[in-house]
């Protein structure tokens, strides 16, 4: 899938399925892009990445198979990040800790070449996949703002109703936060989390933007879907060779 082809599947909102890289481990990056998800992300925020791990993540992705796009959750609302992980090469960034409109408007200006945005003319890997034109770039180029925090939650009608954004996507532990938990999944605040988690979908919809979701796994990925959310993510590599190996020994202990 070009980066086009993903960008126009988003603004469609037509679904689609991601993982999540947090392990600096190109080869094990491109085994996974190999299976088929329509994106992965590179999780420069809180995963263990460097620049170069960023680098070298989406090469592999670019040489599993094709089908599919790596985007990138950069570490910040700011202009350097954003644009080092498109020049890289990302399909798109996710933008954490997104609170107003003008927030969103700041990431979008800084994805984007002029006239639409700030972004420096630099392309460098990117230019293998996306362009040549600013133009051509700027239209296949995803920016979608994470969902996370109360005032995110407050003003998401506002966010999403920003010009040039392609999405929102949801952070379920710090939306667990937001809306009052302890701790993330905390079983106190469910139902506020569950109406929440739907009324970010519904004002998507209305606003005509993709919503995604983080999820632990497939089944929770296909309910998000099946509830009005265009994309999702499932758990990370960390997670499932935790569990995995976690598993494995559990079988020999028995």
């Amino acid at each position: 899938m070009s980066s086009q082809d993903f960008a126009d599947r988003l603004r469609a909102r037509r679904p689609a399925v991601g993982y999540w890289v947090i392990l600096d481990a190109p080869a094990a990056t491109e085994r996974i892009a190999g299976v088929g998800y329509d994106y992965v992300v590179l999780d420069a925020q809180h995963g263990l990445l460097s620049t170069r791990g960023i680098l070298d993540g989406l090469i592999a992705i670019d040489a599993a198979d094709g089908a599919t796009v790596g985007m990138v959750r950069v570490e910040a609302n700011n202009a350097t990040p954003i644009g080092r992980a498109l020049d890289a090469g990302a399909a798109g960034v996710i933008v954490p800790l997104i609170d107003t409109a003008e927030d969103a408007a700041q990431a979008v200006r800084a994805a984007r070449y002029p006239p639409s945005g700030i972004r420096s003319y630099g392309p460098t890997r990117s230019g293998l996949r996306i362009g040549p034109t600013p133009a051509e770039a700027n239209a296949a180029t995803v920016v979608l703002a994470m969902i996370e925090t109360r005032a995110g939650l407050d003003n998401v009608a506002e966010i999403c109703a920003t010009p040039g954004l392609d999405g929102i996507y949801v952070g379920p532990s710090d939306l667990c936060l937001a809306v009052g938990g302890k701790f993330p999944g905390d079983p106190d605040v469910a139902e506020r989390f569950d109406e929440a988690i739907a009324l970010i979908a519904r004002v998507a919809a209305d606003a005509g933007v993709a919503a995604g979701i983080h999820t632990q796994s497939g089944e929770m990925a296909r309910q998000r879907l099946a509830e009005g959310y265009t994309y999702a993510t499932v758990s990370s590599d960390l997670d499932h060779l935790r569990g995995v190996a976690a598993a494995h020994l559990a079988t020999v202990r028995e």
